[in-house]
């Protein structure tokens, strides 16, 4: 799942992310219990971006290509390269031009115990990438009459219902441009070692009866994974047949995808790339995401180009141009979005972006999609009106980084076609110059929350922002200089941080520029990345209530043995907090003596995964 989209780790913000453990109980003193919903695994890809890269020869690189493509094979062999210097364990690759495929290519190993090699074959974890498929599962039931994008998701399934009566507004349409409002991702017992258990697939609408909402039906689209499973279900109600066989019968065995199964499908298992964790020397049992059409299809590079097909202008026929049309459309701005600028993220239905950086400085159309498990990752960019299209799947790494190799391969293949006259090199940046700062600025002074954590922010008279953080002091502040144009620019110049009053009466921090990684090239960011928050000063009987807990360890409980959040962190999570922010447990603000509840209400990622607290006694 695209736990992103995706979280970029820009040059200004370091912006930390972990996956978050579900439900814990307060150890053997006591019986209070703590509801901690779960947090995405998807597109919260924590990368480090070293400094300086020095790409090696790597004889483990294979690759082939059409007469016509060989300098794309060798910019194709490079990113590759840079991918395993970035840390990934394998990489495998494709491009398709005019539904032939004309680049394939695979780098480094299968796996690190045994030499089985690499093939065409090997198949991988696509995480949100799955959201395509089921987003073309949908469509395909809107060109046959059986789905109206704008009618209520109640209308198909009766036995849909939220502890917010808003729910019944939610529309189709709003389940795959991700402005539903749902909380987020219900991923309860769906990361599994080698277990196909669909628990979280069938105890799902029983856990949305007692969620709430974060914002209004349709107000913006930020992230959101659970609109995808919901979805998923809706497919189901309305064909009478699993989502696997659904996508199997009308998408996979159609197009001969031989390589593109799910964890409820039949093959054999030795034909994923092997996965590694930190700290555990051998490859790990097959990971299973059991929220399929959210994050679970396992596919390969050729078979997703294969896929591409069906969104291309000579297509294969099984969507309707209506229904493409449709797809490509600016969803995101249906809602409340940072003004248009150059982005990776944008959002259509299904599709991260519908105008992806840097194709549009070619005034080329271009499609992405991205996904991350928590061990694999992969990237899909399709340019529709070209006829072309490229997926980068890997064990290990992001999508960003995936997409960042497959842009660069791509523009090549479009300059080596003659589509392009020349590639237009990255973007580069002058150190800012510091303008007096006028006194009204000094207002969006103070403590913000971002998706992860907490940012304190004051500005000086002279120009200068300074940005720490409360919780991670170690890592020491960041500035940013004020300009003449109104906005704080990163010392290198690269990023742009300004600051916008909304009509909800909330202050956002926005992050506009560009990130170069070294080696593979550069991506855009334009988000709004933080909330300006108060302070909320607790009655004394409600700090007193929480005080108790302080130090206290709660433990996981109702994960299942074989569930992968046993070797992600602590099977505990010990209860403490921050000197000034008291009134804050973890990213959500204290309510009462047993109950904290999220807050952030922004679109993008801001928002995504958000979760409540209650602290319960159990007999």
């Amino acid at each position: 799942m695209r736990i992103k989209k995706h979280l970029i780790t820009c040059s200004l913000f370091i912006l930390i992310t972990t996956t978050s453990i579900p439900v814990f109980a307060k150890d053997s003193n006591g019986t209070i219990m703590s509801n901690f919903s779960p947090q995405t695994i998807d597109n919260f890809s924590n990368k480090t971006i070293p400094k300086k890269q020095k790409i090696k020869n790597n004889n483990q690189i294979k690759s082939v290509s059409e007469n016509g493509y060989t300098e794309t094979k060798a910019v194709a062999d490079q990113k590759a390269s840079a991918l395993l210097n970035y840390g990934d364990t394998s990489v495998q690759y494709a491009l398709i031009d005019n539904g032939k495929i004309v680049l394939s290519g695979n780098a480094g190993v299968y796996s690190k115990e045994s030499n089985k090699a690499l093939t065409a074959n090997t198949m991988y974890g696509i995480g949100s990438t799955s959201k395509m498929f089921l987003t073309t599962a949908v469509m395909k039931l809107v060109d046959e009459g059986k789905i109206n994008l704008d009618a209520p998701v109640t209308k198909y399934i009766k036995d849909f219902s939220m502890a917010d009566s808003r729910y019944k507004k939610i529309t189709v349409r709003m389940l795959l441009n991700h402005s539903s409002g749902l909380m987020g991702s219900t991923v309860l017992n769906a990361p599994l070692f080698s277990d196909n258990d669909t628990y979280n697939h069938d105890n799902f609408l029983k856990e949305l009866r007692t969620q709430h909402l974060k914002a209004n039906p349709g107000a913006y689209s930020v992230y959101c994974n659970d609109g995808f499973t919901l979805a998923e279900i809706l497919v189901e109600h309305v064909t009478h047949t699993s989502f696997t066989n659904y996508i199997n019968n009308n998408i996979t065995s159609s197009l001969k995808m031989n390589n593109t199964k799910t964890p409820v499908s039949e093959f054999d298992r030795s034909n994923l790339a092997k996965t590694y964790s930190d700290g555990i020397p051998t490859s790990l049992p097959a990971e299973n995401i059991n929220n399929i059409a959210a994050g679970g299809i396992y596919s390969t590079a050729e078979d997703l180009c294969t896929f591409a097909t069906t969104f291309t202008k000579n297509s294969n026929g099984i969507l309707s141009n209506k229904s493409l049309m449709a797809m490509e459309n600016k969803e995101y701005l249906r809602g409340d979005w940072p003004k248009d600028a150059d982005s990776n993220l944008n959002y259509g239905l299904g599709w991260d972006s519908v105008n992806l950086y840097p194709f549009n400085q070619y005034n080329i159309k271009a499609l992405s999609k991205g996904g991350d498990t928590i061990f694999y990752h992969s990237n899909l960019i399709v340019l529709p009106e070209k006829n072309m299209a490229i997926a980068v799947v890997t064990s290990g790494g992001s999508s960003d980084q995936d997409e960042i190799a497959a842009q660069e391969v791509l523009l090549s293949a479009l300059k080596e076609k003659g589509e392009i006259n020349k590639i237009i090199p990255d973007k580069t940046f002058t150190a800012p110059q510091k303008a007096t700062v006028p006194k009204e600025i000094k207002n969006y002074e103070g403590m913000y929350l971002s998706n992860s954590e907490f940012f304190n922010i004051k500005i000086d008279e002279s120009g200068t922002l300074t940005l720490s953080d409360p919780q991670r002091p170690q890592y020491g502040p960041q500035t940013c200089i004020y300009t003449k144009d109104g906005d704080f620019v990163s010392p290198d110049g690269s990023m742009t941080l300004s600051f916008l009053k909304k009509s909800n009466g909330k202050i956002y921090a926005k992050q506009t520029g560009y990130e170069t990684m070294p080696a593979l090239g550069q991506t855009a960011v334009n988000l709004y990345i933080a909330q300006k928050i108060d302070n909320n000063n607790l009655p004394k009987n409600v700090s007193d209530a929480w005080n108790k807990r302080i130090n206290k360890k709660y433990y996981l409980l109702n994960e299942k043995y074989s569930s992968i959040n046993y070797i992600l962190s602590s099977q505990y999570l010990k209860i403490d907090f921050t000197k000034g922010l008291e009134d804050y447990f973890q990213a959500d603000k204290i309510a009462n003596e047993n109950s904290a509840k999220s807050i952030l209400d922004g679109p993008g990622i801001l928002s995504r995964d958000q979760r409540d607290y209650t602290f319960y006694k159990k007999k």
